[in-house]
């Protein structure tokens, strides 16, 4: 028989096995090394650290002071500084009305602040001239040149709530209402108008009124007066409380107003047509720079403790 012819069997061959990840692991192990050296070496150099801390917008209060309250330091990490805690801490220090913290690297913290504007002006226990704040701080004019184109508070106790609303409210009115106001002062306050003030106009006018109707009745000021004149009225004592009434200085009702009168629509038109031009008037002049100089009718005077003249009263 014919031999039958056997092909040879071929051993089956395992599957390579998969190389060894020893060598991605080492790898990442060194570049996790290395960028921990560099972070570490970061840390500890002038880069990471606070180099300079700029403060603009402050006029009145001290740079200084500022530092103190912000509690950054040069030479705190940089990083470790948070603009918004070094805001909410700034915002609480008198004369500061708003704070922007922003940080620029490498190493610079910038601090912008916006101080309350001056509203008024009063005369210290020593005689001296002081600024008014909209939040009723008093700060000295010593070596600032001023104009008194603001009115004078007089009789004022410096803890008296109703003098730090009525400084508020001033920095709500226009800078030609605020001309137009020579004096305030407390007056003859009573449990019905415990507020009651009294103002005196550069225009030789009496206005009797309240803390808290104040904002409302200065917006027809102008526009009471007005219409005095175009009738021929010699009253210049104006009362704005609940009922509007005019009489002379004496306090003698005027004859042709025995009654107290509230300004009509027609004063009251008047008004708010004074209010749009002097908002018209506000918008179409150019700002002001801290070295612009004053207006024709401001006259530029250094501070003396000697009062501006008011109205004959």
């Amino acid at each position: 028989m014919r031999e039958t012819m056997r092909m040879p069997t071929v051993p089956n061959l395992s599957p390579p096995k998969p190389p060894r990840k020893k060598g991605r692991k080492l790898l990442v192990f060194l570049v996790l090394f290395f960028m921990a050296l560099l972070l570490l070496l970061f840390f500890r150099s002038p880069l990471s650290k606070v180099s300079k801390i700029e403060i603009t917008g402050n006029q009145l209060v001290l740079s200084e002071d500022i530092m103190k309250a912000s509690e950054v330091q040069v030479s705190d990490q940089f990083f470790g500084v948070s603009s918004s805690a070094v805001e909410e801490k700034l915002k609480h220090m008198k004369m500061v009305s708003s704070v922007n913290v922003s940080k620029q690297f490498p190493g610079t913290i910038q601090i912008q602040i916006t101080e309350y504007p001056k509203v008024a002006f009063q005369f210290g226990e020593d005689g001296s001239t002081q600024f008014v704040l909209a939040d009723g701080t008093a700060v000295s004019t010593q070596g600032l040149l001023s104009v008194v184109d603001k009115p004078i508070l007089t009789g004022w106790k410096a803890e008296d709530p109703n003098k730090a609303l009525l400084c508020k409210t001033l920095a709500t009115l226009s800078s030609n209402a605020l001309y137009e106001i020579s004096e305030i002062k407390p007056f003859e306050q009573t449990e019905a108008y415990p507020d009651k003030i009294k103002l005196y106009t550069r225009s030789g006018y009496e206005v009797i009124t309240t803390v808290g109707y104040f904002p409302d009745k200065m917006e027809y000021l102008n526009a009471y007066i007005q219409n005095l004149k175009e009738n021929n009225l010699s009253s210049r004592r104006l009362t704005l409380l609940e009922v509007d009434s005019h009489a002379d200085l004496d306090g003698t009702p005027n004859k042709e107003a025995q009654a107290p009168t509230k300004a009509d629509d027609s004063v009251k038109d008047q008004g708010k047509e004074q209010v749009k031009e002097d908002k018209n008037a506000k918008q179409n002049t150019p700002s002001q720079t801290p070295n612009a100089t004053p207006k024709p009718n401001h006259t530029s005077v250094k501070p003396t403790p000697t009062p501006t003249s008011t109205p004959n009263r």
